[in-house]
């Protein structure tokens, strides 16, 4: 019987180095399908977290203002003062503050105060606003005067 001869240690060295080159290869092809799924995730992810806290500071200062406002004293000036520091202090730009109900002084006691506090999307957008269509997002509250 003839036994095929084993081959050399250099013939071995030689075939698991085009492996690992073709290891390398596919692997960079991976990365590069890859890596814009990935970019688009993180950003996403970005963006989705700037709408929600843009979304929740419009709710806050449209609960601080309307709280200002439903007070025996309070007015429409205090109620859109309070509401805009807090906008302020949150970076949200363009930000408009409006009464649904009116002037809060003529409203009597036990009925509604609404009010709403508005921001565009794209003026508060820190990474893709021009990508992205501009919306408005409205935060409105309803509360009855004291």
């Amino acid at each position: 019987m003839n036994v095929p001869p084993s081959p050399s240690r250099s013939c071995l060295r030689r075939s698991a180095g085009r492996i690992a080159a073709k290891r390398r290869g596919v692997a960079a092809v991976e990365f590069a399908v890859c890596l814009p799924v990935l970019i688009l995730l993180v950003f996403g992810a970005i963006e989705a977290a700037s709408f929600i806290f843009l979304k929740q500071s419009l709710n806050v200062a449209a609960y601080e203002g309307c709280r200002e406002a439903i007070r025996s004293t309070g007015s429409n000036a205090e109620a859109q003062t309070k509401a805009v520091a807090i906008l302020d202090a949150r970076n949200v730009r363009d930000a408009q503050v409006r009464f649904v109900s009116g002037d809060v002084a003529a409203i009597n006691r036990g009925e509604k105060v609404v009010l709403e506090v508005s921001a565009p999307t794209r003026a508060n957008s820190p990474l893709a606003g021009q990508f992205i269509d501009n919306r408005d997002l409205t935060a409105r509250v309803v509360m009855v005067k004291e």
